[in-house]
């Protein structure tokens, strides 16, 4: 089984990467459990954020790692909270606070369009010259009133027309099926598969 770092320390995260990686033989490590702090995110784009901290636990681990860098991108608002979704309403606030500001930027526009979106980055090393990287969108609709309780992050509120469900009420193994997340990580294997 070979040992991989994740560059992440949210439980949800982790939890769907070790479901999704299973297949692969891929022993998953978040980067907390080998005291690797979390790395800085200062880029305006997700692939630029993933990137860094792929590279960041890689060069602390020696291992490989794998860092993706996911947020929500609401229309009406012009992406945002785009790469800042997990800190949207401050530096230290959770869910509950980021969706209540959320839907308070809302409240005066009748465009509810929104996506997921999920870069994915693998590196074999710290200075990996050729590092995976994938990025794929989910789309769907901020409500007002959340739904659900198996999700996190933005997942109450953001509406999928097509399973008329939110994102919270889906069953995990389907929302690994259909996330953004779960598109990025078959992609990933596609191409780790293609590299053996």
């Amino acid at each position: 089984m070979q040992k991989l770092v994740l560059a992440s320390n949210n439980a949800g995260k982790v939890k769907e990467f070790q479901a999704l990686l299973a297949p692969l033989n891929f022993q998953i490590i978040p980067q907390g459990e080998l005291g690797i702090p979390s790395a800085e995110e200062p880029h305006h784009t997700f692939v630029e954020n993933a990137l860094a901290k792929a590279r960041h636990a890689s060069a602390a681990s020696g291992l490989p790692a794998l860092a993706d860098d996911s947020g929500i991108c609401v229309h009406a608002l012009n992406g945002m909270p785009g790469v800042i979704s997990a800190r949207y309403a401050g530096d230290h606030c959770d869910d509950a606070a980021n969706n209540l500001k959320l839907i308070d930027a809302l409240r005066n526009h009748p465009d509810r369009g929104a996506h997921y979106v999920c870069a994915l980055v693998f590196v074999n090393s710290a200075n990996d010259p050729e590092p995976i990287i994938v990025q794929t969108r989910w789309y769907g609709q901020i409500v007002e009133l959340a739904a659900g309780t198996n999700g996190f992050g933005y997942d109450p509120h953001f509406f999928l027309p097509d399973q008329n469900l939110t994102a919270a009420q889906l069953e995990p193994a389907q929302k690994n099926l259909i996330s953004h997340r779960g598109q990025a990580l078959r992609e990933l294997i596609t191409q780790l598969k293609s590299r053996a």
